[in-house]
C-alpha cells in the first residue's frame, strides 16, 4: 500500500464514526478504533500508528510476537488478541498482549490468569458470545453469561472488561441492530453487578454503524484500513 495510504485511510473510518456518534448521540471519543492487522506487515502497523493509531487487534499468535518485537520501540502500542484461544496458546498471550476478546471457556480464562506476569497490569478481557447461535463460531450463550462471567470477575489477575461478538451476517440495518442490542442489554444487566464492565466490542466494516447504534465501545476494522489481506502468506 503507497505511503501514507494507510493514515488516509485511518482518517475516513474515524470521520464515519465521529458521523455514526453524532447520529445517534453518542461521544465519538467513547468508540475506540481497534485496527485488526492480522497478517499485515510491521510497516503497516508501523505507519498506522504514526497516524495516531495506538490499539491493534491480533488473531495468529506466531505472527504478532514476531511483530511486536519488531515494533518494541512503539511503547504505548496496545495488542488485543481477538482470535481463538488454543491451551499451549495462553502463556504468551497473557504475557505479550493488553486485551483478550475472545475468552468464551473458563479453563482459558484460569490459564491466563496464572500465566499472567504479575509485574504487568491485570489483562483486559472479553467473552465472546455466540449471539447468532452458529455453529461454526465461537462463544457462549447468554444463558451460560452469567455464571462465567461471576467465576471470571474473581480471578485477581484478570479484569473483566465487557463483551465481544461477531453477528451473522444481515440484509438489513435493523437486522444488524437487533443481536447487537442483544448484547448491549446483557451487558447493561452485568453492569449492575459489575459497575467496571465499560466495553462492548463490536462492529466491523460492514455493520458498525449499527453497533454504534446498540452502544459500541470498540470496533474491529481492518480491511477499511490495511487493505485486502493475503492469507497465502501467512505462517
Amino acid at each position: 500500500m503507497p505511503d501514507n495510504q494507510i493514515a488516509g485511510h485511518i482518517e475516513q473510518v474515524r470521520h464515519q464514526i465521529e458521523q455514526s456518534c453524532a447520529q445517534y448521540q453518542r461521544n465519538p471519543d467513547s468508540v475506540t478504533l481497534l485496527a485488526v492487522s492480522k497478517t499485515k506487515p510491521a510497516e503497516a502497523i508501523r505507519e498506522a500508528w504514526q497516524a495516531g493509531q495506538r490499539d491493534f487487534g491480533e488473531n495468529y499468535l506466531q505472527e504478532s510476537l514476531e511483530k511486536q518485537q519488531v515494533l518494541s520501540d512503539l511503547d504505548d502500542i496496545q495488542w488485543h488478541f481477538i482470535g481463538p484461544i488454543q491451551s499451549n496458546k495462553t502463556k504468551a498471550i497473557a504475557e505479550h498482549f493488553q486485551w483478550v476478546h475472545s475468552v468464551d471457556r473458563l479453563k482459558i480464562a484460569q490459564r491466563l490468569n496464572d500465566q499472567r506476569p504479575e509485574g504487568l497490569p491485570p489483562l483486559n478481557i472479553c467473552l465472546q458470545i455466540n449471539i447468532s447461535a452458529e455453529e461454526s463460531k465461537s462463544g457462549i450463550t447468554l444463558d451460560e453469561l452469567p455464571e462465567l462471567a461471576d467465576i471470571i470477575n474473581q480471578l485477581p489477575r484478570l479484569k473483566l472488561r465487557g463483551l465481544m461478538a461477531i453477528p451473522a451476517p444481515a440484509n438489513s440495518f435493523e437486522a444488524q441492530r437487533q443481536p447487537f442490542a442483544a448484547l448491549n442489554q446483557a451487558l447493561q444487566q452485568l453492569q449492575a453487578k459489575y459497575p467496571h464492565m465499560d466495553t462492548l466490542s463490536i462492529g466491523m466494516s460492514a455493520d458498525m454503524d449499527a453497533a454504534i447504534a446498540e452502544g459500541s465501545t470498540i470496533v474491529r476494522i481492518g480491511t477499511a484500513i490495511f487493505g485486502a489481506r493475503d492469507y497465502s502468506q501467512r505462517q
